[in-house]
């Protein structure tokens, strides 16, 4: 569990240096950085989901996850609640400057950043099962450098993420000390078509969150979000009516 601690201290971290390396740049090159990313985000949200389908066996399922999550995700109104938060949150640090994002974006973004990928799922199931923390150490490094990243773009609002970035680990975490002896990475297993799944889920909703940080289209992203767990519980939905 300290792995997965240093994996919230890691984005809390990086989220205030990179605010703190914000103040004082132009805001023309801070639009500048803001595209480089939107582009490399793009890419690879689009490279994790390719990858992953190339392993798939129910090549449908992540449109099924998407359309189901996206319900749930406006039933509930996430967006329009991540919104209001985040404009309280940008009032309290001094408002958004000129050519800018959304905070809600920004968060958005990392969440999604930190959490698909099979470091994210896989390390937390590992510490569990064998205390092996290499994964999730190597994970709260690269959480570190990428909110550096995103901070300094968003600003300080983005540590928020550090929250649901720790309920996704230790939701897995949970999920490894469960299923203890079954885990394996193969696509052919259970526990590899969830990894599968969920990583094609995941790399869709990243390149959905790169076409708004270009602001090319606004895919209201948070609302999506439920989807990423669509695969966990349509695996353990079919354990328990087979």
């Amino acid at each position: 569990m300290f792995a997965i601690l240093l994996n919230f201290l890691a984005v809390l971290g990086g989220s205030i240096l990179g605010a703190v390396t914000k103040r004082g740049i132009n805001p023309k090159y801070l639009s500048a950085v803001n595209t480089g990313m939107g582009i490399a985000i793009l890419v690879m949200g689009t490279n994790v989901a390719m990858q992953n389908m190339s392993n798939t066996r129910h090549p449908v399922l992540f449109i099924f996850c998407l359309a189901v999550g996206a319900l749930i995700g406006t039933f509930l109104r996430l967006d329009e609640r991540m919104d209001a938060a985040s404009r309280r949150v940008e009032n309290r640090t001094g408002g958004r400057q000129n050519g800018t994002p959304s905070l809600a974006e920004g968060i958005t973004t990392a969440v999604l950043l930190c959490c698909v990928g099979t470091l994210a799922i896989m390390g937390p199931i590992l510490s569990a099962i064998s205390g092996d923390d290499t994964y999730l150490m190597t994970l709260a490094a690269l959480n570190f450098v990428t909110l550096v990243i995103i901070g300094s773009t968003y600003g300080i609002g983005v540590g928020i993420a550090a929250i649901p970035v720790l309920i996704w680990l230790s939701f897995f975490y949970l999920v490894g000390k469960l299923t203890a002896g079954v885990v394996n990475t193969d696509p052919e297993t259970f526990s590899g078509m969830i990894m599968t799944e969920t990583n094609i889920v995941g790399g869709v909703l990243i390149a959905a969150a790169g076409l708004g940080v270009l602001n090319i289209k606004d895919c209201k992203t948070v609302n999506l979000l439920p989807a990423l767990i669509m695969p966990c519980l349509y695996f353990f939905a079919t354990l328990l009516f087979e």
